[in-house]
């Protein structure tokens, strides 16, 4: 079933990328959860790279180009209803579009930028290697890159309420970075922890202070850690180490995408790193 049906006043539009292989179920299954408990238009799509053969004529390879285009177009109707079928859900506000490029990470940000309205992305991550880390993967790419924020689902997630987020924060710029939280937290009612990793030299928050400034924002339970950063293992890790204790729903995380080439080599953004490692979606925002 494929629907087509204009955006609704305030409701929120998600793109959902899918290479129709197993492991992008589980970001389809949490784009689908999610809509299920708040009003959402869910776009599903797939990035479709038609080889061309040299020796093939211009006639020949549209001819070729439009029968792999409509083999596509049923295999994703077909991938898609079973995901419903099997969740059981009845198939609700979306839509589906085929992409055409070779870059299926460079084809969703150009899209993107021409098609404004998308509030969030959403797409599974299956963890990547030495070298994709460091040469990008579709996923990493997008979180490094994307103006539209991205949420990373692990490959092995399986759906549950959403009944807590963290917020992992350096308090630089938290008012702006609260909104967006805000934005994303109140539809779900879902309570919030935030976190915050002291160094030894800064400067000490007034925690009650912050805590109830905060709580004026979220409605349904708010609590405030500041830990110490522990200078043995790298904030990824101690990160992850308050995400085991706190079981929380999600992370969210906000990524700074301006840095050097160097940077970006050797430095790669904590949140994209935290993405291939986590075992709970991962809700990432540019800070910029």
């Amino acid at each position: 079933m494929f629907f087509l049906i204009s955006k609704q006043l305030c409701m929120k539009k998600i793109l959902v990328p899918t290479d129709f292989s197993v492991n992008s179920k589980s970001g389809i299954r949490f784009a689908i959860h999610w809509a299920a408990r708040q009003k959402l238009e869910i776009v599903f799509v797939h990035v479709l790279y038609i080889l061309r053969v040299t020796r093939w004529s211009s006639a020949y390879f549209e001819k070729y180009a439009e029968q792999e285009e409509k083999l596509c177009i049923s295999k994703f109707e077909k991938f898609i209803a079973d995901i419903y079928r099997q969740m059981n859900v009845k198939q609700g506000n979306y839509s589906r579009i085929i992409l055409k490029g070779m870059s299926a990470d460079i084809t969703i940000l150009d899209y993107c930028r021409k098609n404004q309205g998308f509030d969030y992305i959403c797409i599974s991550t299956r963890g990547a290697g030495k070298y994709a880390k460091i040469f990008g993967s579709n996923t990493g790419n997008l979180i490094t890159k994307s103006e539209v924020p991205v949420l990373a689902v692990p490959k092995t997630y399986r759906i549950a309420d959403i009944k807590s987020v963290l917020y992992a924060t350096d308090f630089r710029n938290y008012s702006e970075e609260l909104k967006k939280v805000s934005a994303f937290v109140q539809p779900l009612k879902s309570k919030v922890e935030i976190l915050h990793f002291a160094y030894p030299d800064e400067i000490v928050f007034d925690e009650k202070f912050i805590e109830t400034a905060f709580k004026k924002k979220f409605k349904y339970g708010l609590k405030l850690h500041f830990e110490k950063n522990d200078d043995a293992n790298s904030l990824i890790e101690n990160l992850q180490n308050q995400i085991r204790i706190r079981k929380p729903s999600i992370v969210i995380m906000f990524t700074n995408q301006k840095r050097t080439f160097f940077q970006k080599l050797f430095l790669s953004s904590r949140a994209e790193d935290l993405s291939f490692q986590v075992k709970v979606p991962l809700l990432v925002f540019n800070k910029n």
